[in-house]
């Protein structure tokens, strides 16, 4: 066995979540290990869907970009009953989310993040699997077996489990997993159309038995490429393994070894593989049945059987031991909101993680992760079994707020224990919502106009923003703001030592009838809210101070006048014990 090495957080599986939260962790200058089981990546269109929210997150990452210039637009979907049109689904959401809905396969989703998180100086650790692991006080033993099948002791501060439904991290902690499985089993393929249906659109496609019932399905989301899509549907009675008289074997798309647990979710197997492997004419003959038009399906890439359940944990952690993504909840792929949940869970975590790794934070911080994130998976749990068994239609709240649900722009924290006490009006965003983007901010060296979201991209700090009409309010809340910056970065942290990385940094909003203050003296960047956007969004009542953090959430909301005692009481509240 290797001598015991050792790194702050170690992360086990490296699909989008736990490639997330390394890319979320290197960027606050966490040291990491990211081990996958798996030689390489899988080839499979799993998780296609990515919600505006996610490409929010990766924009202050500095990864929106290469994310949209790969994936193609979900401009809305076309819904058909029995042959007929019922409906048309367009994806629109207000005009300041700044990002709208996309697919893309996951093996590039993958790519993307690995490649990104390689220039961050984190390579994926691929073949290397976690056998066990213990944990104490001030730290974590894990046990590996690395590629070359030597096995490799590593002590880590934290660990990490987003390796999936079958989690060893997961079972390691002994962590209840309640839930159950829909009793049917489905098929995936990634095929071409040569049916000419507007593009961008998906595609529902469903018959309804004489008692109403669905007895037959299509599902087509849109790939990039002509005329490609991943289609889903109702495997034929040949392809059941309920229909043989067995139960289906546990899905393999974690590797073929993937333990017989009881947890049906997930591909069965991929073309290739062997077994139930559906082939083109199991395809087209669901086509020929349920298309909207008539279409010869070609070039199948991969096909699969897959099942599907719902389970979410007890808690997402314990000690110094976590799981996020499909280790900690699985549910009906209806929405795409598994793997986005999943990449939220990772960001969440991760820069809750960075402080405690440097010491700037307590223990109540950390157990803040399960306070937040463990409601959003309940909650993404109920609903998409709520809507994988009556449909999204069925659901009732107004079309824009479903949208806006959907998009996970609604995710907040109000009322957790991080997010400070509401100020202002109800209706305005409060501690704990998420902070929305906004256009139309300028600055006197700047020819054209900047966004909101412009000015956070790459901190990796929490980030005071201070609006007012008066720059003399501005310059007397930055020093308050300076003040307890500096009292905090020029003492020492939690565990003794200098903190590394900045903590605070100030912004100052110029209100849209205070031009002249744009040009003048602050000991902060400053910028004049020209379009009036960030007023119309944020409703400050007069002068008024946001604290935002590192992943974009609102973590308190102040009189500017009071910007010391919000600021300190906020630090406070981080440093404190469970």
């Amino acid at each position: 066995m290797a001598h015991t090495r050792t790194t702050d957080v170690l992360i086990v599986g490296a699909g989008p979540v736990g490639l997330s939260a390394a890319a979320e962790l290197r960027r606050h200058a966490v040291r990491c290990r990211l081990v996958e089981r798996l030689a390489a990546r899988l080839p499979y269109a799993k998780a296609v869907g990515i919600q505006p929210r996610t490409l929010e997150v990766w924009d202050r990452m500095g990864l929106a970009r290469t994310v949209l210039e790969a994936a193609v637009p979900m401009r809305g979907q076309l819904v058909y009953v029995n042959g007929r049109e019922r409906a048309r689904w367009e994806l629109a959401l207000p005009p300041e989310v700044p990002y709208l809905f996309a697919a893309l396969p996951q093996y590039e989703t993958e790519r993307i993040l690995e490649e990104h998180v390689a220039g961050l100086g984190t390579a994926v650790e691929r073949g290397t699997e976690l056998l066990s692991f213990t944990q104490t006080e001030d730290g974590v033993t894990a046990l590996l077996r690395t590629a070359a099948g030597a096995e490799e002791e590593l002590r880590a501060r934290y660990l990490i489990g987003c390796d999936g439904a079958h989690s060893t991290v997961r079972k390691g902690l002994g962590l209840s997993y309640e839930g159950g499985a829909f009793p049917e089993e489905y098929m995936l393929a990634d095929v071409e159309a040569d049916w000419d249906l507007p593009y961008g659109y998906g595609v529902r496609s469903s018959h309804l038995a004489d008692d109403g019932s669905t007895d037959d399905v299509l599902v087509c989301i849109p790939l990039p490429g002509k005329g490609r899509y991943r289609m889903s549907m109702l495997v034929p009675p040949e392809l059941s393994a309920r229909a043989a008289g067995r139960e289906s074997a546990p899905p393999a798309s974690s590797a073929s070894s993937a333990p017989d647990d009881g947890v049906l979710h997930g591909l069965e197997g991929g073309t290739g593989d062997g077994g139930r492997v559906p082939q083109l004419s199991h395809i087209q003959a669901v086509a020929d049945r349920l298309a909207p038009v008539p279409t010869v399906l070609s070039r199948m890439r991969w096909s699969s059987v897959f099942r599907i359940s719902h389970r979410i944990v007890d808690r997402y952690g314990e000690g110094r031991v976590f799981v996020a993504g499909d280790a900690a909840h699985i549910h009906p792929p209806t929405g795409a909101q598994g793997m986005n949940t999943g990449i939220q869970d990772a960001c969440n975590l991760a820069w809750k993680l960075a402080l405690a790794v440097r010491g700037e934070a307590g223990p109540a911080l950390l157990a803040g992760y399960d306070a937040e994130r463990r409601p959003v998976g309940e909650e993404v749990v109920g609903r998409t079994v709520r809507h994988a068994e009556h449909g999204i239609e069925a659901d009732p709240d107004d079309p824009l707020t479903v949208m806006l649900r959907e998009a996970q722009l609604l995710v907040g924290y109000r009322g957790g224990p991080l997010a400070a006490a509401p100020y202002g009006p109800a209706a305005a965003p409060q501690p704990g919502d998420r902070a929305p983007d906004c256009a139309g901010l300028t600055r006197h060296v700047s020819a054209y106009p900047w966004r909101l979201f412009d000015v956070l991209r790459g901190r990796t700090a929490h980030v005071a923003l201070l609006y007012s009409a008066d720059g003399a309010d501005l310059a007397e809340a930055a020093a308050a703001a300076d003040t307890v910056r500096a009292a905090r970065e020029d003492g020492t942290d939690l565990s003794g030592r200098p903190p590394r990385e900045p903590f605070l940094e100030t912004v100052a909003i110029l209100a849209p009838q205070a031009p002249a203050a744009a040009d003048g003296p602050l000991s902060v960047p400053g910028y004049l809210d020209a379009a009036g956007e960030f007023a119309r969004l944020y409703r400050p009542e007069g002068p008024t101070g946001f604290l935002v953090r590192p992943d974009g959430y609102l973590a308190a909301r102040f009189p500017l006048t009071g910007t010391a005692a919000a600021l300190s009481a906020y630090l406070t509240a981080l440093s404190a014990p469970r």
